[in-house]
């Protein structure tokens, strides 16, 4: 990859992934630039950014970057076959979810419009006058996953991997160091195998072993994912393709670019 009038472009709100991957940038020569608001400077637009932000700031400046920026379809975890979700998975809206009176675990797909967690019920999710009816949300039963893993996933392959839970609870480990390290890869290549075909060329997929057996957790743009102990370098390769240039994308990942609204407020 040629350096000349690429850059990447960083939100205001410092991480220790994104310091990380400034480092890495450094390293490779790549131009590193901080935005301070949620506007695209004029002297940015028609170099060939690449994003490595939050969804909210994401949207505010991929129009005037014109990025293409990946992530998986919403309904993709819910066309998982059981054996390997582990868990039954549904594809639907606030609106319907709204009508349930169980306990469900609700996400939703590819933002954090709400939160990711175990609800009494319909009731207690955003209401409408917080979201709007047509929101896309996951709903799944509920899974105890022994120990979580997150694959940053390259043409079809894990690039890099870390641990970051255990028993539910943050517990970040190199890949090399875990037990069940290994066989996260190994499933982690099977997940691929299966459904890659449904997956742009550069995603993060996290994986958790339950009970039961191995099964997927969720996927996630790679260019708003947290590194954890993965190789910094490895996770800036799948960041570049994931939050790039629109026009540098591969025919292939045409059909997973996110849909970049008109933001009028950038603060």
């Amino acid at each position: 990859m040629t350096h000349t009038d690429r850059v990447l472009v960083l939100s205001p709100r410092s991480t220790d992934t994104d310091r990380a991957l400034a480092s890495a940038a450094h390293r490779r020569d790549l131009p590193v630039r901080r935005l301070h608001t949620w506007q695209a400077p004029a002297d940015l637009m028609g170099t060939r950014a690449h994003l490595y932000a939050g969804p909210l700031f994401a949207d505010a400046t991929a129009r005037d970057l014109d990025l293409g920026l990946l992530e998986a379809p919403e309904d993709w975890l819910a066309r998982l076959p059981v054996e390997l979700t582990r868990r039954e998975v549904t594809a639907t809206t606030l609106a319907y979810a709204w009508t349930l009176r169980r306990p469900m675990f609700a996400k939703p797909p590819n933002d954090k419009s709400f939160p990711a967690r175990v609800y009494r019920d319909g009731t207690q999710l955003p209401g409408s006058d917080a979201a709007d009816p047509d929101t896309a949300v996951l709903l799944s039963e509920t899974v105890v996953f022994r120990a979580e893993y997150r694959l940053f996933c390259l043409d079809g392959a894990v690039h890099a991997a870390s641990r970051y839970a255990v028993d539910g609870d943050l517990d970040i480990a190199p890949i090399a160091a875990c037990r069940r390290g290994p066989d996260a890869l190994a499933f982690g290549a099977d997940v691929l195998a299966a459904a890659g075909a449904d997956l742009p060329s550069a995603i993060v997929v996290d994986v958790g072993n339950t009970d039961a057996g191995w099964a997927v957790v969720e996927a996630n743009a790679a260019w708003a994912s947290g590194g954890y102990a993965c190789e910094i370098d490895r996770v800036l390769d799948v960041v570049l393709r994931a939050g790039g240039p629109r026009r540098e994308l591969a025919a292939r990942d045409a059909a997973f670019v996110r849909h970049a609204p008109v933001v009028r407020d950038r603060g």
